[in-house]
């Protein structure tokens, strides 16, 4: 069986300030991120992990390489573009509520028809790529590490799309579960590569906090 342990980047100042930050934006990491990221790695200390994959989107870089250093055993940490945030082209640094007034066609299918949300209005990537290119890399890396545990440290709407794919889920079942919380971790095991179960869902318990809407998107 292979167990993946996917985690979010710390919270930003876009985050915050309900920015959409997309795969080519990026803001700073909170001061209280960086006790956050701590509080995951300890959550996680004692998994021995076989390898550790991160986006190289600096504020998932930063939350992986602050997240290793709590491990007890310390597994090599490479960076993957293919976890990546889903590139918004126009939507990227503004806030979401000036992206729901200038594209209302387009935010319409991001909050209620996924299955139509594919971002050439205003120059995105598109649901469809960016979860093939998750799915296909997740799966890759269960195929070679068919009995070891994985983290990965990725982002919002990328973990999104992509666990949604693993599961083989309708797309606007994500709108159900909900979104994933900054430096949340999400269980998925696996015994063939191919199907997928969950075991844990945005798990927040051990950062002891609220965590605020805005940390959602």
């Amino acid at each position: 069986m292979t167990k993946f342990y996917f985690v979010r980047h710390g919270q930003t100042e876009w985050n915050l300030e309900r920015r959409f930050q997309g795969g080519n934006g990026d803001s700073e990491l909170l001061p209280s991120s960086y006790a956050d990221m701590k509080k995951v790695g300890l959550f996680l200390r004692e998994i021995q992990f076989e390898h550790i994959y991160a986006s190289p989107i600096r504020r998932a870089r930063i939350t992986a390489i602050n997240i290793a250093k709590q491990l007890k055993y310390q597994p090599k940490l490479s960076l993957r573009s293919n976890l990546g945030e889903v590139g918004l082209g126009e939507w990227e640094g503004k806030l979401v509520a000036n992206v729901k007034e200038r594209y209302p066609a387009s935010f319409d299918n991001y909050r209620n028809h996924l299955d139509q949300f594919e971002g050439k209005e205003f120059g995105g990537e598109g649901y469809t790529k960016a979860e093939k290119r998750f799915v296909r890399f997740i799966k890759a890396i269960a195929q070679k590490f068919p009995e070891s545990n994985i983290l990965i440290v990725s982002h919002g709407m990328e973990l999104s799309f992509g666990l949604n794919g693993l599961l083989k889920k309708p797309r606007m079942s994500i709108r159900e579960r909900g979104g994933l919380s900054n430096t949340s971790t999400t269980i998925l095991s696996t015994n063939d590569g191919e199907n997928f179960v969950v075991e844990d869902w945005n798990n927040t318990s051990y950062l002891n906090k609220r965590q605020d809407d805005s940390t959602t998107i």
